[in-house]
């Protein structure tokens, strides 16, 4: 069954890519704008089913699973007016992270030991694999909730900040920003980044989401497992730089500059 479950999804990925090269050639008329409206939440519930086949095979995923499913089937529904939810509405699915907690509380007293949820980040520099949480100075860990960074003259520390569901915005051009490679780390299930950075810093930039949408200085990228890097012409010979990595399961993630 399982085995039959994951080659019905290989299917269906076949199937639309191969839909998708028809319409490009002009062979069938398919108007893809339109059409993406109603394709990309069939991704996220199919990314979903696909997770929980890992689970059953014993290699993780269960929870985004369940969270890709309920995301997926909703936004479909919508589509089909059954209901309305869109997009942005994705804040109201986190009494999900309740009944996750209270799974954890359960399994922890199995287990005599209680399990800290979260994953490492994905990128640091070469200073930050030799100190791991030490070498940030701000370093946190919430479930729910909105951080703000946008107080006149806040200082740029190495940060690394774990949100599951909320939101994040950071304004730069508002900061003092020493002399010094600094890294700012954030990460999350579900949420909304914003960042405005000035022109006259160079930094390096790197955004991943699951599903969702990465605006990146007007580029927009939107869809499943999205990834956008950056790096500005002088990085590499700055003194004065920042390291921004951006990590979300859902959500939307917009950079700008000015």
């Amino acid at each position: 069954m399982k085995r039959l479950w994951s080659n019905l999804f290989a299917i269906a990925i076949i199937v639309i890519g191969l839909v998708l090269i028809l319409s490009n050639i002009g062979a069938i008329d398919w108007n893809y704008s339109q059409s993406w409206h109603y394709l990309y939440p069939v991704f996220i519930l199919l990314l979903g089913l696909k997770l929980l086949i890992d689970f059953l095979r014993g290699e993780g995923g269960f929870w985004f699973g369940i969270f890709c499913i309920l995301f997926g089937g909703l936004l479909i529904l919508d589509r089909f007016e059954v209901l309305t939810f869109e997009f942005n509405d994705i804040f109201k699915l986190w009494p999900l992270l309740i009944i996750y907690f209270g799974f954890s509380l359960l399994r922890s007293g199995k287990k005599g030991k209680r399990r800290q949820a979260g994953v490492n980040m994905e990128w640091e520099t070469g200073s930050q694999k030799k100190k791991g949480k030490r070498a940030y100075k701000n370093y946190h860990n919430y479930a729910v909730g909105e951080h703000r960074f946008d107080s006149e003259g806040w200082t740029v520390e190495p940060t690394q900040v774990k949100n599951a569901v909320g939101e994040y915005y950071v304004d730069f051009t508002k900061a003092f920003i020493p002399n010094d490679e600094i890294p700012f780390h954030l990460k999350g299930w579900a949420g909304e980044v914003r960042i405005i950075l000035p022109d006259n810093v160079e930094f390096r930039l790197e955004a991943l989401i699951k599903a969702g949408e990465i605006n990146v200085f007007g580029e927009l990228s939107e869809g499943i497992n999205r990834r956008t890097y950056y790096e500005t012409p002088g990085y590499a010979d700055a003194t004065r730089k920042l390291d921004i990595f951006i990590d979300y399961k859902a959500g939307q993630i917009r950079v700008d500059r000015i």
